[in-house]
């Protein structure tokens, strides 16, 4: 059985996506949730689910062999991060390479960065007069938003679109596109 580690800073609506998905599944599952967010809203969604949480302290998250050991104990195969803010650290790349993935709200290289995530991302691109937007599923490096492109899905914009409108409608790409691309990861 594969073990996936699902990071989340917020309320987990891509996280809630993915552990649905692989339920059921023979070869994969979902077997932790961390985040650094005590207050964070996947916390309280998953809190009646068999899925052990961890929420790491400022002082074990800037650890990055600490959090590389705990993962290696937990099993864990793949980790996902799924709305989660921070930027990894480099000793947990170095022990998980290629074994980070992350879902951007853009078409990257547009739009990424650091401070580029939820709602900044869409009005930055209505702001920019974008033609098009969509998410990005790559793996993740030392650099916010910068790893190797996995998958990309686009979603055109109509003329009247609000950031709101557009951030709705790639979310609608996010839970229709990030599982399968971890399920790819994988097997």
């Amino acid at each position: 059985m594969k073990n996936i580690a699902i990071f989340a800073s917020g309320s987990g609506t891509n996280a809630l996506q993915i552990i649905a998905y692989f339920q059921y599944h023979e070869n994969v599952q979902v077997s932790l949730i961390c985040t650094d967010n005590g207050n964070a809203g996947i916390l309280e969604k998953v809190k009646n689910m068999p899925i052990e949480t961890r929420i790491f302290s400022k002082e074990e998250y800037r650890n990055g062999h600490f959090l590389a050991t705990f993962l290696q104990e937990k099993a864990i195969d793949l980790i996902v991060l799924a709305g989660y803010l921070k930027l990894i650290p480099v000793e947990l790349i170095q022990v998980f390479p290629q074994k980070i993935v992350n879902i951007h709200p853009s078409l990257l290289p547009k739009f990424g960065g650091k401070g580029m995530y939820g709602m900044n991302v869409h009005l930055a691109v209505i702001a920019a007069k974008e033609a098009k937007s969509g998410i990005t599923i790559h793996l993740v490096d030392a650099i916010y938003d910068n790893g190797e492109v996995l998958f990309q899905a686009e979603v055109p914009i109509l003329a009247d679109w609000t950031a709101e409108i557009l951030q709705k409608e790639v979310l609608k790409l996010e839970h229709l596109h990030f599982a399968k691309v971890v399920e790819r990861l994988l097997l």
